[in-house]
């Protein structure tokens, strides 16, 4: 799995803390050390860059006081893999936020769908149904197809993201694009969930009342780095990194679980509803 310049900078601002931190210097102190301007020490350490520059960190390091080889190679490191593009930056008009960095370096992925299915188990045919309910012209609808179509190459990788999906069945009963386009992104969900990496989840109407009603939300996990919490919104998208956060959320996802049809019998009552998108 090729490294992902969006979670590196991640790793790298909170590095800069804990140096920081470790010589004993307020943020303001650094930064008048540095004779650098007021906010842009803070703009690292809380992740609000894209190309960190490897003189500046050499500054940091001096400034902290790190003289230990190793890490002093291993914040530059890291400085020069953030400057890095990764393929998302090929489509830098479609994605408005950091989620295919953080994807392309997850090793899981857990997903609870309310309205919709998920990005990354959606067909062609769907996610252009649901961009046409906007006011996109069909070249940006195109584009942003293609853009979705690259995430879900992390399905295929060759160390395949492991993917944990619970869907309520009110995505599912919605006829997005028409009954065909319907019958086929379900089918087309019952072939992902043949993948060992892959298990999906309905939540059925007869559950009623669930831990999950507040929202969609999705909990990303790394190999080596903190987990976070991705919540889409209309004009953003928000991201919860704080341990309790993320713990809360994982809380939610585990009790929804719960209540949601086993993995069996969750893809019969998706071929079972396929069939009646067929009639």
């Amino acid at each position: 799995m090729s490294h992902s310049p969006t979670l590196r900078r991640r790793r790298l601002s909170a590095l800069l803390v804990q140096l920081r931190e470790a010589s004993g210097l307020t943020v303001e102190e650094a930064t008048r050390r540095l004779e650098w301007s007021r906010g842009r020490l803070t703009h690292m350490e809380r992740n609000k860059w894209t190309r960190p520059d490897v003189g500046n960190m050499n500054a940091l390091l001096n400034v902290y006081g790190v003289t230990d080889p190793q890490m002093r190679e291993t914040v530059l490191t890291l400085a020069r893999q953030s400057r890095t593009k990764g393929w998302w930056s090929e489509y830098a008009e479609v994605f408005r936020g950091s989620l295919p960095g953080f994807e392309a370096e997850a090793s899981e992925i857990l997903a609870y769908a309310a309205l919709r299915i998920p990005g990354l188990l959606q067909t062609p045919d769907y996610m252009a149904a649901v961009m046409r309910t906007g006011t996109l012209d069909e070249q940006k609808i195109q584009r942003r197809i293609e853009g979705r179509i690259a995430r879900q190459k992390i399905l295929h990788r060759e160390q395949p993201l492991v993917l944990q999906v619970l869907i309520d069945q009110a995505a599912l009963n919605k006829v997005v694009g028409g009954p065909k386009v319907m019958s086929d992104q379900l089918r087309h969900i019952v072939a992902l969930s043949e993948q060992p990496t892959i298990t999906v989840h309905v939540i059925p109407d007869t559950v009623g009342a669930h831990a999950g009603l507040d929202g969609e939300f999705s909990i990303l996990r790394f190999p080596e780095d903190p987990s976070l919490v991705y919540l889409e919104a209309a004009t953003s998208d928000l991201y919860l990194e704080e341990d309790k956060e993320v713990q809360a959320y994982t809380l939610i996802f585990d009790q929804v679980r719960e209540v949601a049809l086993p993995p069996h019998e969750s893809v019969a009552f998706l071929v079972d509803l396929a069939h009646r998108f067929d009639e």
